[in-house]
């Protein structure tokens, strides 16, 4: 009796460990939308609850395969009153995957209970047929395991379910269970039924994991495949309010943090649909960590990102992720070289929009090929068949495959011929204007953001330092850093093949940047004063639309109010 309550106390105190730890790390990631003490409370009640019943159980009873067959029953119900619960607060599924975790504990605890029996019953020598049931026994468990498992992670749709693991835990469990007690009650005699056993034990594995799945298949959210859909322009679309992104210094074997890199610090800017943004600046300035933000790959230090005036959540919902594309700058690390064409663009249709008709798959690939002017024949090419620009139209088509509204582009024509640039270009301003997508356009090329771009963001050491519409930027430059940048852009010229200008000094360090305006080491400027040696920048307007980012305005310009 001792034993058993120990186990009982041992078994319980893990499931409340367990379940707590979850939480914990769950808070930690910012998926859980209520307060620790709240999963405290629920995990001391199941905790609580297990121990008054299963002692009350133990003191009637004893312990046999009846009190271990009702507790599973018992523990099971008051699992399902947990996420009944759930349901009803429209809690996270933080929570969902302790209460699933805990009934998986409970359950392992009864086959622990059952291996320990087992254990006693191996222990037992000189029963030549005995010997022989243990030997069949371990040989079929491990085969009923082995199939149970194949079938119930077997098929596309089950990919798509958020908790597979725990509809495959939950399919697998019942039949090498059902095999195990088998073997407790009939021992010797089990190798003489033990092909009556392992088809019974089968066919309940089959029966469990067959609810399982069609349990879980009610869960995915089948969408239709839509044709693309075409934005009203001019509508607002991101919003980007004084963003922060740093990224801490760790040092030592305790990870103290000692600094941090200030990536991003008080970014603004907004997209409209059918407009383009052009983000330019020097290596490391930052444009690459705004895209990865705005996409939920890394988490906010302060700031706000709006999507039609929804703000984006921490971790990426099904919503977001259809309505957010990127198209990254290394058309060939952005391949599966395992997969076909097909099978690449049809990953969002299958994961986003959970389409696993592979006709339907099949029909809206093709005519997402022929937006971005490919063929039918190229449906069924690997990746290395194509040519840079060819893969570049194929991730374009990826992008596309779930109805976008705002397309990240991560310098997409960094690796192309300068003609092949040209032609991914233009199909993008076709695509734009036919559907009025939003694009975040982010690149070093100059010529690029002027051919393509409506409004130009210049950036330096993780701040906006001028922004306005593409004219105002390239003919009438107002600060110090973009008209440096604009006069060392480099033009071929056959009789004249020096280098007309280059910007002063190294770029300070993010970890260290140097007080007042970060630009000033650098700054030619004849309006440069000291007091850019210690004064922050701050919002200077240009013209309507048009502003800087300065200690003193430039000659001829008021120090008027900025934006809002």
């Amino acid at each position: 009796m001792a034993v058993n309550i120990t186990l009982l106390f041992t078994t319980q105190l893990l499931q409340i460990l367990v379940g707590t730890f979850y939480i914990n790390r769950h808070i930690k990631f910012r998926r859980w939308d209520k307060s620790f003490l709240s999963a405290l409370i629920i995990n001391i009640t199941w905790f609580v609850i297990g121990m008054v019943v299963g002692l009350t159980i133990y003191s009637l009873i004893g312990k046999n395969l009846f009190t271990d067959l009702l507790m599973i029953f018992i523990n099971t119900i008051i699992g399902l009153g947990i996420l009944i619960i759930i349901q009803k607060k429209k809690w996270l599924r933080s929570l969902e995957i302790v209460a699933f975790a805990q009934i998986i504990l409970f359950i392992a605890t009864i086959y622990i209970s059952s291996l320990f029996d087992i254990i006693d019953i191996f222990l037992i020598t000189g029963d030549d047929k005995l010997d022989g049931s243990k030997f069949t026994f371990v040989l079929f468990l491990l085969v009923i395991f082995g199939v149970s498992g194949f079938i119930a992670s077997w098929g596309d749709k089950i990919q798509l379910v958020k908790l597979r693991r725990v509809v495959v835990i939950v399919g697998v469990i019942p039949g090498p269970l059902c095999l195990m007690l088998m073997f407790i009650i009939q021992q010797r005699m089990f190798f003489d039924y033990f092909i009556v056993d392992s088809l019974i034990s089968i066919i309940i594995s089959i029966i469990t994991i067959a609810i399982a799945k069609l349990i879980a298949y009610k869960t995915i959210p089948i969408q239709e495949i839509r044709d693309l859909k075409v934005l009203e322009k001019g509508k607002p679309l991101l919003k980007v309010t004084n963003l922060k992104v740093y990224y801490p210094l760790l040092k030592g074997v305790l990870k103290r943090k000692i600094g941090e890199v200030k990536a991003v610090d008080s970014i603004s800017f907004e997209i409209k649909t059918g407009e383009t943004l052009g983000l330019v600046g020097e290596s490391g300035c930052g444009k690459t960590t705004i895209a990865n933000t705005i996409l939920g790959l890394l988490d906010i230090e302060d700031g706000e990102i709006l999507f039609h005036d929804e703000p984006i959540p921490n971790e990426f919902s099904s919503y977001f992720r259809q309505k957010i594309q990127m198209v990254f700058q290394d058309p060939d690390a952005s391949l599966n070289p395992r997969l076909k064409v097909t099978d690449i663009i049809a990953e969002p249709l299958k994961n986003l929009l959970a389409i696993t008709d592979k006709m339907k798959i099949r029909r809206h690939v093709l005519r997402l090929l022929k937006q971005v002017s490919l063929k039918r024949e190229h449906m069924d090419r690997y990746p290395h068949e194509f040519s840079g620009g060819q893969k570049q139209r194929i991730i374009i088509a990826r992008a596309l495959a779930c109805n976008p509204e705002l397309v990240v582009l991560d310098e997409p024509t960094s690796a192309l011929d300068v003609s092949v640039q040209a032609q991914i270009l233009n199909l993008l301003i076709d695509l734009q204007e036919e559907y009025g997508y939003g694009f975040l356009f982010i690149t070093h090329n100059l010529a690029v953001v002027n051919h393509i771009a409506d409004r130009v963001a210049v950036m330096y050491l993780g701040k906006v330092v001028e922004i306005g519409e593409t004219d105002q930027i390239f003919l009438n430059p107002a600060h110090p850093y973009t008209q440096a940048l604009l006069k060392s852009h480099s033009e071929i010229d056959p009789f004249d093949q020096d280098i007309k200008y280059v910007i002063d000094g190294e770029v300070p360090s993010p970890i260290d940047p140097p007080p007042g305006c970060t630009f000033n080491p650098r700054c030619v400027s004849d309006n440069r004063t000291p007091e850019c040696e210690f004064e922050s920048p701050h919002q200077i307007k240009i013209d309507e639309g048009h502003y800087i980012w300065c200690v003193n305005p430039p000659y001829g310009v008021k120090d008027r109010e900025g934006m809002d």
